[in-house]
């Protein structure tokens, strides 16, 4: 509960003492914590304030505006409203050979008992991408699998998920996330329109491209 009156903000600290932390993975965390208590910069980063995607299994902990599936016999799309944000699950039984690292790395997907869509990711960049919102790193050897399945009632989606990083975590790390079904329509949500820092607060600056698509 925040008491220092109306517009006081209370920011995400980290718990860099959490055993499951390989030290450098603590460090980082403790670090972060630390720029923000010392009032070296106004908020932490944030993926969805910042117009980051927010990586896997990061992403999954944005459901303040909808998100989508669409299903093709090769293909499922996982679409969110904020930022034109997509996500792909290409149905196959194995990983590319050389996988590059980027955003939301390669996911592959298979469906098990009929209703449950199991993913399996890897090829995750480290670049501003964390594992939650308290900003708990992890390294290109992360592993993530989900288990995508809708309730009895069908209003319901839950998730499953195990992520492994020998590197960052002394065990694997299980995790849940619940949504609702709503009926909502698609809207276009642009996040990086006059997404600046114009108080001053040394806030983390949205990503911009450094050449041309095309």
């Amino acid at each position: 509960m925040n008491q220092d009156g109306a517009g006081q903000v209370t920011v995400r600290l980290g718990n860099w003492r959490d055993p499951v932390l390989k030290p450098w993975a603590a460090e980082q965390m403790r670090i972060s914590n630390e720029e923000v208590t010392s009032g070296k910069r106004g908020l932490p980063f944030s993926a969805q304030a910042t117009c980051h995607p927010g990586g896997v299994p990061g992403q999954l902990l944005y459901p303040a505006e909808p998100f989508y599936f669409i299903q093709t016999p090769k293909v499922v799309y996982m679409i969110w409203q904020r930022d034109h944000m997509v996500r792909r699950i290409y149905m196959t039984d194995k990983h590319s050979d050389n996988v590059k690292p980027s955003w939301f790395g390669e996911s592959i997907g298979h469906y098990e008992t009929g209703d449950t869509l199991v993913i399996d990711t890897i090829g995750l960049s480290t670049e501003k991408s964390y594992i939650d919102n308290y900003r708990t790193p992890h390294t290109e050897k992360l592993h993530v699998v989900e288990r995508f399945k809708p309730a009895a009632d069908g209003k319901a989606l839950e998730v499953l998920v195990k992520v492994t990083d020998p590197d960052t975590f002394n065990e694997p790390l299980h995790l849940v996330q619940r949504w609702r079904k709503v009926e909502n329509p698609l809207v276009e949500t642009v996040c990086a329109e006059n997404n600046e820092d114009h108080f001053g607060h040394n806030l983390f600056p949205i990503p911009r491209a450094k050449k041309p698509d095309f």
